[in-house]
Parts: structure tokens; sequence; C-alpha cells
């Protein structure tokens, strides 16, 4: 069975969620393709066994290469089993309201695009201070500040929740198996 893993990333946590989920399949027996949805050349979805999609939320919406990809392979994607990362702060926030947001950004993806995934996950981000430049810095100290989260910007500090990660993976991996046994690959 093959797996196709695209990520779309601004500072490199999406990457560094999908590099996990990636050998968390490969550890589960499953060939793994990992590519940036932005580089040329990668496999058509609709030849693999699975599909599992990792973008992050930036100023309230995902990368554009990201809802490209959504929107051109919407009918390939849903023709096998597929879940969706999406890596946002707002889901570690103390606010209601604020997580609720975050949680509801798939839905707008799924209007924008068409593409309903299966499977959905909430990851929490990272705050990379290290990466962004004077004014972000400032303005991701100032929202870190309000939420009561690290103010130290010498250095990063990661939110994300690894093992809820991995029984994400894992429900995953159960039901591209399953669908396999079902149904002969298109590889």
């Amino acid at each position: 069975m093959a797996v196709l893993v695209l990520y779309a990333t601004v500072e490199g946590h999406s990457r560094k969620i999908a590099d996990k989920v990636a050998a968390q399949l490969e550890n589960a027996g499953e060939a793994v393709v990992l590519a940036d949805v932005r580089d040329p050349g990668f496999a058509v979805p609709g030849r693999f066994d699975g599909v599992l999609l990792c973008a992050p939320v930036h100023m309230g919406r995902y990368p554009d290469p990201i809802i490209r990809f959504a929107t051109d392979w919407k009918d390939a994607l849903d023709a096998v089993p597929n879940a969706f990362v999406s890596v946002s702060l707002g889901i570690n926030s103390e606010n209601e309201e604020e997580r609720a947001e975050a949680e509801a950004y798939p839905a707008k993806l799924e209007k924008k695009t068409g593409f309903r995934p299966r499977r959905i996950h909430n990851a929490a981000g990272a705050l990379k201070f290290l990466e962004y430049d004077f004014f972000k810095r400032i303005v991701m100290r100032r929202i870190a500040e309000k939420e009561g989260g690290p103010l130290d910007t010498s250095m990063d500090f990661e939110f994300t929740d690894w093992d809820a990660l991995e029984a994400f993976v894992a429900e995953f991996a159960k039901e591209v198996a399953q669908n396999a046994d079902a149904e002969p690959s298109a590889i």
C-alpha cells in the first residue's frame, strides 16, 4: 500500500508534522511519498491508497498552494481514504471562541475548494520566534502575551500534541489498510 503525504509550510512546523506522519506510516508498513505541495512532479493522488494533507493557518487562511491542490484534485482525493491536519496556534488558545475559530478552518477550506476531508486533526502549531522578521516577532510576542504564552523571543516554542497526532495517524493508517483490503490498489 502507498500513501501520499503532502504539506504546505510557512515557517517549517507543518513540514515537521508531515515528516512525523510519514515516519509513522512507514513504521506501520506503508510505502510513503512525502512532498511539499508546491514542488512539481509528485504523483497523482488517485494512484495512492490514501492521501494525507498537512497545512498551516496563517493570517486566517491556508497557503494558496494547498487551496489550489485541494480544488484541482478534490475528486481524486475523495476516491481514496484521506485525512487533513490543520495546523494553527488558535487550537492551543485558552479562549473557547479562538479555539472554535481554529476548528472551523477546515470547513472553510471545504467551502472554498469542494474538498471534504474524511478525517480532520487540528494540531497546535509553534511560535517560531527565530524564524520571524522583526515586525512579525513583535506582533507574535504581543499575541502570546495576550494569551499568557511564552514571551522569550530568543527561542521557538512548539505546542503540538504529538501523542494526539500519533493516535490520529494510527486511525488513518487503519482506514487505508481496510480500504486496500477491500479493493485492489490503483498502483
